[in-house]
């Protein structure tokens, strides 16, 4: 049997409890004792520790009431510092790129975005774009990025950031990862922009206490990203999530990947775009069965519509629910699956971007 030594020990302490704070936000010792089964004289060891190297500190909680007299002072929070440990989120969307800073514990600290039209969306000068924003955005803040996560619309390898093919902003080929690193000089992690925002919505938003989900996202494109036992599932090479090209209807309309009747050409931004969608017509029966084919493959506890789902009206998607509990085997096994919208807004995949980039950082901190 092997026998951890103490230094690996107490390094496995130090991430835990710095990646319980970057997602958790502040908490009392106590509370991070309890949430990590620690003892108090190890959390202070931990905590004092990292605060000596600037990751954390420690303040007084702000009282909406003033304490009683004779009350005792209030336990001090531990919160991570945001500018000690920052890293470069890239969003590129089909029409329209958006880059952050991101702070240690999910801070945007700040950001830019462009339009991408005619040679703006050729890769060559997107990256080219980037590194010089994100310098400007770097040396106003006075910090560096460690490493960088971005989110792209296709299908992505993930050992290597290379886009196999992004058809709505017709790339193929693109060597996005081992280009962007060369220029910016850091880690990078690309990855579909569905897959991050699957893990933004684990680590920060409506899916932090299922540990199945599935995020569903719409755009130009439709795409989806899975949490299955509390770990975002990658598939072979990385290459997952491409729910958007399930035929739902056959002989319907040409869609751009070379199918007809895919399930984006229904419920993506051109169905949403039409009039008659406006007035909602049949986009319900086609969203409900494309969810009921996803439910009853992946069965998720939880489906989180994101980017245009969430503009629906909640009568809506409650009756979608709904339709989707009846029809679907799993979903009426399972005693119903919950579909909610996400709350992340438009830094959703920043987010994701985001995450990505810290899983390689937090354990080196």
């Amino acid at each position: 049997m092997t026998v951890a030594r103490p230094d690996e020990v107490r390094r496995y302490n130090r991430s835990s409890l710095l990646r319980l704070l970057h997602t958790g936000g502040p908490a009392t010792r106590a509370a991070l004792a309890t949430d990590l089964g620690l003892n108090r004289s190890t959390i202070k060891m931990l905590v004092d520790g990292l605060a000596e190297v600037g990751l954390v500190e420690e303040r007084v909680p702000r009282q909406a009431v003033p304490p009683a007299r004779g009350a005792g002072r209030p336990s001090l929070l531990v919160l991570p510092k945001p500018q000690a440990a920052v890293v470069l989120a890239v969003d590129v969307q089909v029409e329209r790129a958006v880059i952050a800073l991101v702070g240690l514990g999910g801070q945007i600290l700040a950001r830019n975005s462009w339009n991408l039209h005619g040679r703006q969306r050729d890769p060559d000068e997107l990256i080219t774009h980037v590194a010089e924003s994100a310098h400007l955005l770097a040396e106003d803040l006075g910090v560096r990025a460690v490493a960088a996560g971005i989110s792209v619309p296709g299908v992505v390898r993930r050992a290597d950031g290379h886009v196999h093919a992004a058809a709505n902003l017709r790339w193929t080929e693109v060597a996005l990862g081992r280009r962007m690193g060369g220029v910016l000089g850091v880690p990078i992690v690309v990855a579909n922009d569905a897959e991050l925002g699957a893990l933004a919505e684990h680590v920060r938003g409506a899916g932090r206490d299922s540990g199945d989900a599935v995020f569903v996202s719409a755009d130009v494109g439709v795409g989806g990203g899975l949490i299955a036992q509390g770990k975002l599932l990658r598939g072979a090479a990385g290459y997952l999530g491409e729910i958007g090209h399930m035929t739902v209807h056959p002989g319907g309309r040409a869609c751009h990947c070379g199918n007809e009747g895919c399930w984006e050409t229904e419920v993506g931004q051109r169905a949403l775009g039409s009039d008659s969608v406006r007035r909602l017509g049949d986009y319900p029966d086609w969203l409900t069965l494309g969810l009921v084919n996803v439910v009853n493959v992946l069965g998720p506890e939880l489906v989180v519509l994101g980017d245009l789902f969430t503009a629906l009206p909640d009568e809506v998607v409650a009756d979608v629910a709904e339709r989707v509990r009846r029809r679907s085997i799993v979903s009426r096994a399972l005693g119903g699956v919950r579909i909610e919208k996400s709350t992340l807004g438009a830094d959703l995949k920043l987010l994701g971007a985001a995450e990505a980039a810290f899983e390689g950082v937090l354990g080196a901190l």
